[in-house]
């Protein structure tokens, strides 16, 4: 399948473009000297990249340029007319305003024009975006893409300058790897299948493991045994029937007993305990606050010796300093004895605070149970035990629902256990057809890597590696580097220049690789010859030629001062044959539309 014409219903705006079968050339020439220093000159030799992308029925994105600028273009329509398989000619109208509405006509003669066909003259006449794709997926007959859309390998045929920047990340597989990488293996000749699938598996493992973490944050800190949760829950349904029956029977002399058996068995045996626990704490604390007023040193020195002045005794000198440090001495004492006194202290209180607390509660519940056993109102009995259901029945709902959401989370952990093991099955599966397709001579990817290496090796005089292996996840990871004269990678492949000529070069090997399948023959690489020397230059377009000549259909765009250096006698690089389009800068007419920039 090839490209044969792009034309518009406003042919002085837009001027169609008729490809030819083997290079084409679209030249931009810049003839005023003041843009010849200037990087970019808007001139359209890009925009016809983005043009034909539409026309395949690329997304409507409010950045792109037609839509970006709707006033200049919402009157245009767009024709596309590609050749085949079988020979015969399709054309695609598609307009600007009505960018979602899709009209198709097979034909068996080239280069026609259908601005001012009459609608009844299309075979189908706008359809819905959706629809029409899949339409337009089965008319163009790329098989060899299957089960992927032709979408999808319209990035590595219409290369803009933003597309040179990775080999086989295009920009617009922004997304997750699963969207791309599953595809490019197709087309490389390994078992996509088993790709998509390890991504699935991926996918759905890290799902279940979402939700197995969300069910462990709602139990929160509670019970995560499902025995455990059975038996309460058991004990709390057999109280429950108890209590019910009770209710149904309104009858109370059972609930009576057991209120009196609780009553006498726990209650006052407890309140008995604490009584005789608080009768001990109170003993101990009366002796600390007793033993903190004894431990005062009454005795003066300075009073002492006054009292034996008046007696006429002496008590000056050894005598007063012996006493005066043997009481410094008892108070160090002292004072040591009364820190821990006080903490004694303090921890009695506390704990007579908990035992009065506690007497106080089962007191109340004392008081509650023989005013049950003494009451005479029926219904007040009914009440309470009512009560007490409703509390049960609280209880066992919430029970009911841990265990729910533990059979769940025991039913998660199974199927993340399997999960694991299938992706492990996966990953060995790719890991050996990865090692087949590398050592097999005869596979498709062993002569995609020749064409490729051929190719650089024809432009830079360096052969140059394709490598396909899977990662320690099972991802494949796809590797383009040139080598040195000893066989070893080089850092080549990280400049700009080398980077376009690996993705070049990829793009063609795998046209070529192709050739004898359902699969599109064109390809579109926009400034092609951008920093390159001459001789390099030379060299690439004439793999070009070659590669055209094998029934590849080429498209490069170019600026005048890109060109190669011209032999001696040769007039011009290109064969007037091979321009399809030649743009200049000396007025709006020799843009690609014949208007302003915008």
């Amino acid at each position: 399948m090839k490209l044969s014409r792009l034309y518009s219903n406003k042919p002085e705006r837009f001027e169609p473009v008729d490809f030819v079968l083997g290079l084409n050339v679209v030249m931009a020439e810049i003839r005023l000297p003041q843009n010849r220093d200037k990087d970019t000159h808007n001139l359209g030799k890009t925009t016809l990249g983005r043009l034909l992308d539409f026309s395949f029925l690329a997304k409507r994105d409010s950045k792109f340029f037609l839509f970006k600028h709707i006033d200049l273009f919402k009157d245009f329509v767009f024709y596309l007319e590609v050749e085949l398989v079988d020979g015969s000619y399709l054309t695609v109208r598609r307009g600007v305003e009505e960018a979602t509405k899709v009209s198709y006509k097979k034909h068996q003669a080239s280069h026609q024009d259908f601005s001012s066909l009459p609608t009844s003259g299309w075979d189908h006449l706008d359809m819905p975006f959706d629809r029409a794709k899949e339409l337009l997926d089965g008319l163009l007959d790329w098989r060899m893409l299957k089960p992927w859309s032709y979408r999808n390998g319209l990035g590595y045929l219409l290369r803009s300058q933003d597309d040179f920047r990775d080999v086989f990340h295009l920009r617009k597989f922004a997304s997750t790897h699963a969207d791309w990488k599953p595809f490019l293996a197709h087309i490389l000749g390994f078992d996509a299948r088993l790709l998509a699938l390890h991504y699935e598996k991926e996918e759905e493992l890290a799902k279940k493991q979402s939700t197995a973490q969300t069910i462990k944050n709602e139990l929160g800190g509670s019970i995560e045994d499902i025995s455990k949760i059975e038996g309460i829950l058991l004990l709390k349904q057999k109280e429950a029937e108890k209590k019910q029956k009770l209710l149904d029977a309104f009858d109370f002399r059972a609930q009576d007993k057991d209120q009196t058996k609780q009553l006498v068995d726990d209650i006052d045996e407890r309140i008995a305990a604490l009584n005789s626990e608080r009768y001990s704490l109170n003993q101990n604390r009366k002796k600390i606050l007793a033993s903190l007023e004894e431990d005062q040193i009454l005795f003066n020195p300075d009073e002492a010796q006054r009292l034996f002045e008046e007696a006429g005794v002496l008590f000056q000198g050894q005598i007063k300093k012996d006493f005066q440090q043997l009481i410094a001495f008892n108070r160090a004492i002292t004072d040591e004895r009364r820190v821990y006194l006080q903490e004694d202290r303090a921890e009695i209180e506390s704990e007579l605070k908990r035992v009065n607390a506690e007497l106080n509660t089962l007191g109340k519940r004392r008081s509650d149970i023989l005013s049950f056993l003494s009451g005479t109102d029926v219904f007040s009995k009914y009440k309470q035990v009512s009560d007490e259901m409703v509390t049960l029945r609280a209880d066992i709902t919430s029970l009911e629902q841990q265990r729910g959401f533990l059979h769940r989370l025991q039913e998660l952990r199974t199927d993340i256990r399997g999960l694991v093991e299938e992706r492990g099955n996966l990953q060995t599966q790719i890991e050996a057809n990865v090692e087949k397709q590398n050592s097999d001579k005869t596979s498709l990817f062993s002569a995609i890597r020749l064409f490729f290496s051929e190719i650089v090796e024809d432009v830079v005089d360096r052969k140059a590696l394709l490598s396909v292996s899977p990662n320690k996840d099972g991802h494949l990871e796809f590797r383009a580097e040139i080598l040195d004269e000893s066989g070893n990678a080089t850092s080549a492949d990280m400049g700009h220049t080398y980077r376009k000529l690996l993705c070049i070069a990829f793009d063609m090997a795998v046209l070529r690789a192709h050739l004898d399948d359902h699969f599109p023959r064109f390809v579109y690489h926009d400034g092609v010859f951008e920093s390159l020397d001459d001789r390099k230059k030379e060299n690439l377009l004439t793999v070009i030629r070659r590669y055209s000549e094998l029934g590849i259909q080429a498209i490069i765009t170019l600026i005048d001062s890109d060109l190669p250096a011209r032999t001696e006698g040769e007039n011009s690089v290109f064969d007037e044959s091979e321009i399809v389009l030649r743009l200049h800068d000396e007025s709006d007419q020799g843009r690609l539309f014949k208007m302003k920039t915008w």
